[in-house]
């Protein structure tokens, strides 16, 4: 072996060396954008930046069950142009079909047509009268649809899903999914507020989560946190009616529609806050317990051990009170 040749052998042995050590040293990275009209931060220690293939998750879901997008498959179902769901779809159908059996109809993904008319959906509505609600209920109700393997059946056409209260909570369990395919073991994933999350923060501590408190406002959002909670793995997810509701005749009408009466549902409960095992789940929760209203929520969910609730709503004497379960009051810090 001539000694130029030795030289260039040394030379790509420490390159590689080089490289090797590099790439082992992991660090806290962070990954920010827009999605679907919200702001998403995304917190993850590794070896290397994983950005593009965040987005290559959020551009599949997008693809998938966004409302927003002509192409998508759920726009083609509600079309009636397709009836094939792909997985990200099937998942989203299983999971709503779960609770809304649990939280007996208060959640259901075929309420977009009332949400429409109401003027919260994709078109702007008027107050209807209570013909039009009516004749809208005909078509919804999850219990007029089905999935059987990837096929999903429409028993009336006007029949449409919105699975946007759910897919941010999706999104946030498959991000932490692609990036525990890639090593990553400490990570958060913050969407539009649902979070899913995993080990601990840079400080070597669990995350901690800052839960907001219902300040009302319709043109901004003010974060005012209430409290705060540690985790080391799972999905927080909260709604509230506190920031979207609109005035009809001088009454504020909430964004969250009974999908039993057609109406929105005016409570005393200003938001709700799940953590559970994953965030779909808190995300279909979160949304069902503001249909529910405080004693439902409390009664379905009171001594539930994996699911974590707490609500916020106005007492007797016209002030915020506070109640959690068990579950709820582990996690507060």
């Amino acid at each position: 072996m001539n000694r130029r040749y030795l030289a260039i052998v040394v030379m790509i042995v420490a390159l590689v060396g080089a490289m090797v050590m590099m790439r082992g040293r992991k660090e806290f990275r962070g990954c920010a954008g827009v999605v679907w009209t919200t702001e998403y931060h995304i917190t993850y220690e590794s070896d290397r930046l994983l950005d593009d293939s965040v987005q290559a998750v959020l551009t599949r879901i997008d693809r998938s069950a966004s409302k927003y997008n002509p192409e998508s498959v759920i726009s083609r179902i509600n079309a009636n142009s397709d009836s094939i769901a792909d997985d990200i779809v099937q998942r989203l159908y299983t999971k709503s079909r779960e609770v809304w059996k649990a939280s007996e109809g208060a959640f259901d993904p075929t309420v977009s047509p009332l949400a429409n008319v109401w003027g919260y959906g994709l078109k702007t509505g008027v107050n209807p009268d209570s013909v039009a609600i009516d004749s809208i209920c005909e078509f919804v109700g999850l219990q007029k649809t089905n999935l059987v393997g990837a096929l999903v059946r429409k028993y009336d056409g006007r029949t449409t899903f919105d699975f946007n209260s759910i897919a941010k909570g999706l999104a946030c369990d498959e991000v932490g999914r692609m990036l525990e395919r890639n090593g990553v073991e400490n990570y958060l994933v913050e969407i539009g507020g649902e979070i899913a999350c995993a080990g601990h923060n840079a400080n070597g501590q669990q995350w901690r989560v800052s839960i907001d408190a219902p300040v009302e406002s319709t043109d901004s959002v003010i974060h005012e946190s209430a409290l705060v909670i540690a985790l080391d793995r799972g999905g927080v997810a909260t709604s509230g009616n506190y920031r979207n509701y609109k005035i009809v005749d001088g009454k504020k009408t909430a964004h969250t529609i009974n999908p039993k009466t057609g109406y929105p549902e005016l409570t005393n409960l200003l938001s709700a806050t799940i953590v559970t095992k994953d965030c779909i789940t808190a995300d279909a929760y979160a949304t069902a317990c503001m249909v529910m209203g405080v004693e439902r929520t409390k009664a379905l969910l009171g001594t539930d051990k994996e699911i974590a609730v707490m609500i916020m709503y106005v007492d007797s004497d016209e002030k915020i009170a506070t109640w959690c379960n068990a579950a709820f009051s582990a996690l507060v810090k």
